[in-house]
């Protein structure tokens, strides 16, 4: 690794010296270097001749002569004597030439990065550590002037060179190790306390270490972390957390013999920590974590690189199994555990796995249905117990009752929203239709008895029946905007548009594009009726079926301009876009407005119109 370093080095100190040396005038004219570079400021300042001898011996004068700019934080002399006394050196000769080159380098960025344009936060150093090949980190506070990695403070900002900036500072800033960053990043206080919290932990001398068990793979919990886990199991402080315990949880934060940065992080990924106990890593929206309790914690910030290890900060303590740890919680599952008229709504939940969902700290909102609810389910659907569910059906039906995030029963207003569901043709989540004209309903046919029940992680709606997948024709009766379109398709008894919308299969799936009430009112005000009656049967069942397009589950996103729609009734019409609106003409260059797009069925997808279609 050393010899890749060097290499490394030696090949961009090569591709600096080989580009100026070159010219680039077609008239043979040289390239002019420039007169005042980093090296020459530290040359030409005598409280600087440590750190000149030490670009010398490593080689990095060379790179910070060239014309690439740098950013270097420069230690003086007297910087470097408290380096070399307080690690056993009497001069620069007898610091290892690779280690002082990764030393000198953690000093280094990248580019002009003025004062100014730091802020509180982590950085990359050039350098690279013993754990991995990835660059060091180094943690920038600019609360009061600006100091890096806790250690060392800027003294004189801002020196401009013609080849970057030179930042004075008063400490050499050595290769971090992991108790490096907890010490100076504020964010992990109460972490740092824990750590040193009793005589006996031995946690600051191992996160030290640069031999076995090293590299760590550390994952910080925040102060915020630590004062929620406190309320969590109703303990004032640290110090009423006995010392055993508190070290077995520390240690389960920690991870040895490995440098694992987040892009090697897998979903389901089972990781063994130094407490000989184990975690699940899960990947989704976030990265999260899944401790023996079924808590859940999330990564907030990844990949701080230190010379023995990485940390990843995360917002929740992770608690490993063990029988001193209390945990009373009152997650959504634990409601429906504790409440004998959902016992059903248990079993369903344990059938398909989603209980470990509704007991971690993500929050949702859920339609929970009753027992009756759950009986009168299995009658309408033809099963005589939960058991004859299909496992993968019956979790669709049960995502189906469940938003993300939480959901107050005053912030619910009638119109249509996603569930977690997805099943039949498209990816898409199902819609719901809310409905809260009279208290509040979904679907039409489940209505919520009791609302607004507040858990630790999220809300529960009781309601008195299963909301079954929906079809097309679910949300066509379920809402009222689509009333006369219903009696459309149902007034003759030849019409067989109820019985084909609810197939799941050829036809299906299907896409409608549905006119509202008033597209209908304005129809019949254009033909000059009284009534939808007044509408000859043959010619009201071709403009239904001109508005069903079979066989495909076409979403708003799939409306292009110029689209030519075949229809079920046989005819054609053209879609455009137009400002961002879809504009539909039909067969008689009449035009109509998609209003609402992606209310998404089992079966099919709906589009609301404002004006009827008709075919030729």
């Amino acid at each position: 690794m050393k010899t890749f370093k060097f290499t490394k080095l030696a090949l961009l100190t090569f591709m600096v010296l080989g580009l100026f040396s070159c010219s680039d005038d077609d008239d043979g004219g040289d390239v002019i270097m420039p007169s005042n570079t980093i090296v020459d400021f530290v040359a030409e300042n005598d409280d600087y001749s440590s750190l000149e001898a030490a670009l010398e011996v490593t080689g990095l004068d060379e790179t910070l002569n060239s014309s690439a700019n740098f950013t270097v934080f420069a230690p003086n002399n007297a910087a470097f004597n408290t380096f070399l006394s307080s690690n056993g050196f009497s001069s620069l000769e007898e610091v290892p030439v690779d280690i002082l080159t990764q030393i000198l380098l953690n000093h280094v960025q990248e580019g002009e990065i003025m004062s100014s344009a730091l802020t509180t936060g982590y950085i990359e150093s050039m350098a690279t550590g013993m754990a991995s090949e990835a660059p060091l980190s180094l943690y920038v506070n600019t609360s009061d002037g600006v100091t890096i990695n806790g250690v060392s403070s800027v003294t004189t900002a801002d020196v401009e060179v013609d080849n970057g900036v030179i930042h004075a500072v008063d400490a050499v800033i050595g290769l971090p190790n992991i108790t490096t960053f907890a010490t100076a990043d504020p964010n992990f206080d109460i972490l740092v306390q824990a750590l040193t919290a009793d005589e006996s932990f031995a946690f600051v001398e191992t996160l030290m270490m640069t031999d076995a068990p090293a590299p760590f793979t550390v994952f910080a919990p925040t102060n915020a972390a630590f004062q929620s886990v406190l309320e969590e199991l109703e303990l004032a402080g640290l110090g009423e957390i006995p010392a055993d315990l508190l070290s077995s949880i520390l240690s389960y934060h920690v991870v040895t013999g490995a440098n694992v940065r987040s892009g090697e992080l897998t979903d389901e990924m089972v990781v063994e920590t130094l407490e000989t106990g184990s975690f699940t890593i899960n990947i989704g929206e976030n990265v999260t974590i899944t401790d023996e309790n079924g808590r859940t914690a999330t990564i907030v910030a990844t990949d701080v690189q230190a010379n023995n290890g990485v940390i990843h900060a995360i917002d929740t303590v992770l608690l490993p199994e063990n029988e001193a740890i209390e945990i009373e919680t009152n997650t959504i599952a634990d409601f429906v555990a504790g409440n004998e008229d959902y016992s059903a709504l248990l079993a369903a939940l344990e059938a398909t796995g989603l209980t470990s969902t509704f007991t971690g700290t993500d929050n949702y909102t859920v339609f929970a249905p009753n027992n009756a609810a759950f009986t009168a389910f299995l009658n309408d659907n033809g099963f005589n117990t939960l058991d004859d569910v299909p496992v993968d059906l019956l979790t669709q039906v049960l995502l189906n009752h469940v938003q993300t995030g939480e959901i107050m029963s005053t912030d619910l207003s009638t119109g249509y929203i996603p569930s977690m569901a997805v099943w039949g043709v498209s990816e898409e989540p199902l819609s719901l239709y809310i409905n809260t004209d009279d208290g509040v309903s979904i679907n039409g046919m489940s209505t919520v008895t009791s609302a607004d029940i507040e858990v630790d992680n999220g809300i529960i709606h009781a309601v008195d029946t299963v909301i079954g997948l929906p079809d097309i024709t679910t949300f066509a009766t379920a809402d009222p905007n689509f009333d006369v379109l219903v009696q459309a398709l149902t007034r003759e008894d030849s019409f067989t548009f109820v019985e084909t919308l609810m197939m799941t299969e050829d036809p299906a799936p299907f896409t409608v594009f549905a006119p509202t009430n008033e597209a209908f009112v304005a129809l019949l005000d254009e033909l000059e009726l009284d009534a939808l009656a007044d509408i000859p049967a043959e010619t009201l069942e071709a403009t239904l079926g001109y508005h069903v397009v079979a066989g495909d589950n076409v979403r708003s996103e799939d409306l292009s301009d110029d689209l030519v729609v075949e229809t079920l009734q046989g005819g054609e019409f053209v879609v455009n876009i137009v400002d961002g609106s879809v504009i539909i003409t039909d067969a008689n260059g009449r035009t109509s407005t998609v209003i609402a797009a992606d209310v998404q069925a089992v079966n099919g997808v709906i589009h609301a119109i404002d004006s009827v279609l008709l075919p030729e």
